[in-house]
């Protein structure tokens, strides 16, 4: 951003950027959000996370409430327990047509489906989070319009693989299957994060920015792995965390400390001062 101009919106992913490995939040990123809104600079949490995992930064939330989850596929109110805003579904049948892709070309994927209204996974998918209400089955089963599910939007397939690098896994989905939707990865093993096309951090972002009439220009966001890609490419300046990807590193002309040395704070705080 050029000097001495002040950015309207920061748009920040959290796990390793503004939270801690921990996976708390700092002091000194604390006041330096609150410190940003209070100059009336919009602050926007985008990530990768479902809606019942933003916990750690409920109580940070600027006034607005609103936070981007799911890669781009969800806008949630945190400050109404993480009530859905707007959604970006994948449909069923380009969800479908991607497990079979994939199986046929990588044996031994299994899948996990998070829906608007829960998680539910394959029996051979080992969630993060052991969770009673979900449901096992096979993917195409959760992928079925089963009135048990409520008609509840499927918001990102989940593609796990045990034995392959986890960017060449990446390439794989996304050239075998990439017309029926966005891939992209936050997890440092195999896991691939789909998403609806065309639906990114990116893009659901500059929607929130048409919203607010935010110019792109006018935006700095922050992250460190392939799923902030577009996201950092799109805003008017970027900075890439110490402890990013490579691909993050090597992309991303502005680089900050590790999120474990606040490195978005530092950045926020510079931009205030």
């Amino acid at each position: 951003m050029p000097a001495g101009l002040r950015p309207r919106l920061i748009a920040t992913d959290l796990d390793g950027t503004l939270l801690r490995e921990d996976k708390t939040v700092s002091p000194r990123t604390v006041a330096a959000l609150a410190a940003a809104e209070a100059a009336g600079i919009h602050v926007i949490f985008v990530t990768g996370r479902p809606a019942r995992w933003m916990g750690p930064v409920r109580d940070h939330v600027p006034a607005h409430g609103l936070a981007i989850c799911g890669n781009g596929a969800a806008v949630v109110d945190l400050r109404r327990g993480g009530e859905l805003v707007a959604t970006r579904p994948l449909p069923l049948d380009n969800a479908l047509a991607i497990v079979r892709a994939l199986r046929a070309t990588a044996p031994g994927v299994a899948f996990a489906v998070e829906r608007a209204g829960g998680f539910h996974h394959e029996p051979g998918y080992a969630p993060m989070v052991a969770d009673p209400a979900s449901r096992v089955a096979p993917a195409e089963a959760l992928l079925s319009a089963d009135p048990a599910f409520g008609g509840q939007p499927v918001l990102k397939l989940l593609a796990h693989h045990g034995d392959l690098d986890p960017d060449e896994f990446l390439a794989l989905g996304r050239a075998v299957a990439g017309e029926h939707g966005e891939f992209t990865r936050s997890n440092p093993n195999a896991l691939l994060e789909i998403s609806g096309p065309g639906v990114s951090k990116a893009s659901t972002l500059a929607g929130r920015c048409r919203e607010l009439g935010v110019d792109q220009t006018e935006v700095v966001a922050f992250g460190d792995m392939p799923n902030d890609l577009a996201m950092l490419g799109w805003a008017g300046t970027a900075y890439a965390m110490a402890n990013a990807h490579p691909a993050v590193l090597a992309a991303t002309p502005h680089h900050t400390l590790s999120n474990d040395q606040d490195g978005v704070a530092r950045v926020i705080e510079g931009l205030l001062s």
